[in-house]
């Protein structure tokens, strides 16, 4: 029971962005500290376990509903915390560095609590599950990333055709412009094929990328309307911050990384080496296994409550937290990373 329950540690997040909006100071930053200050320092001072679950485990696991409750709480908390702090960055009582602090804050919010649930949800079969996911992605501005996700990422993953795929020698920076773009440009000609298999036109209900623009749309008209043009330029912002920090998650979760191209035109099979992998502890369980990336590629219906650390993945030294840190300056990221890519 215990070790079911650790995933409670995911709401931290979301705690530190109470803490965040209803402080004044430095105390504003608190989930930027927590999440890379404190998180890294217990990384470093806590060692890291390697749970094996046998079937009947697994089964049990894969039963146990409360792992799918922990995943639709952070519906609520994502929208609740993201009204209070718009709602306190269109005040009257903050200046300059206490709405850097609280945006900063919100954004971290999206990226782990929203993106990262969303990400989890989007390759469930249930459409109820798959429909809270793109929710989750409304504010964040990134609905399309369930089809281009879902349907380009994970079968293109390590080769030329996968925007979400970092190049050796390539920095964040310009990863973050060819990512963001590419994908968005993906997930309409994923659409456009979706459509044409199905015989459905355009301009149909069916084409939800349109939904999408739509949605989106909506919501920003909601927020002006609630928090006007400033509440409007904040949304936007933590929604960008959102969708940056999902886009370094995917640099470094595959950075470097290729597969194979057959004799026959075809890629190899994707393999658990295609993914960097990390079981440091604090990440796995705040990000709901993500870290544990090589298994979720290698088998991407299996729910984060039973994927397990692929020793024979490469490794990064580092838990996301850090290595995330440590993409935002390239040089030293290639010289920590790149010498693990020639070893593999």
């Amino acid at each position: 029971m215990l070790d079911d329950l650790k995933y409670l540690f995911a709401y931290t997040i979301p705690l530190s962005t109470l803490l965040s909006i209803f402080s004044e100071g430095i105390f504003t930053f608190a989930t930027p500290i927590y999440a890379f200050i404190f998180i890294p320092f217990l990384e470093i001072i806590m060692k890291d376990y390697d749970t094996k679950y046998d079937e009947d485990q697994k089964k049990k696991r894969l039963s146990n509903r409360i792992f799918d409750i922990l995943l639709y709480l952070n519906i609520p908390f994502v929208f609740i915390l993201l009204f209070f702090g718009l709602n306190k960055l269109t005040g009257n009582s903050l200046i300059i560095i206490e709405k850097i602090g609280i945006v900063s804050s919100l954004g971290i919010l999206l990226a782990t609590n929203a993106i990262n649930v969303a990400h989890e949800l989007g390759h469930r079969m249930s459409r109820t599950e798959r429909t809270l996911s793109k929710i989750l992605l409304i504010p964040c501005l990134y609905m399309h990333f369930y089809l281009e996700h879902n349907f380009g990422h994970h079968k293109n993953v390590a080769t030329p055709e996968d925007p979400a795929t970092s190049k050796f020698n390539q920095s964040v920076y310009h990863f973050w412009i060819t990512s963001v773009f590419n994908q968005f440009i993906n997930a309409w000609k994923i659409q456009k094929e979706i459509l044409k298999r199905s015989e459905k036109s355009f301009i149909s209900f069916q084409n939800d990328m349109i939904w999408y623009m739509i949605i989106q749309s909506a919501y920003l008209y909601l927020i002006f309307m609630f928090f006007g043009i400033y509440g409007l330029f904040y949304a936007v912002i933590v929604g960008i911050q959102s969708f940056l920090f999902l886009e370094t998650i995917n640099y470094i979760e595959h950075y470097g990384l290729v597969r194979k191209k057959l004799s026959s035109g075809r890629y190899e099979r994707v393999q658990t080496h295609h993914s960097w992998n990390s079981n440091h502890i604090i990440g796995r369980i705040v990000l709901y296994e993500l870290t544990r990336h090589s298994d979720h590629h290698f088998k991407s219906s299996k729910k984060y409550q039973i994927l397990e650390n692929k020793k024979d993945s490469p490794q990064l030294p580092y838990g996301y937290p850090t290595s995330i840190l440590l993409a935002l300056i390239p040089p030293l990221w290639f010289k920590i990373i790149n010498p693990r890519i020639k070893s593999i």
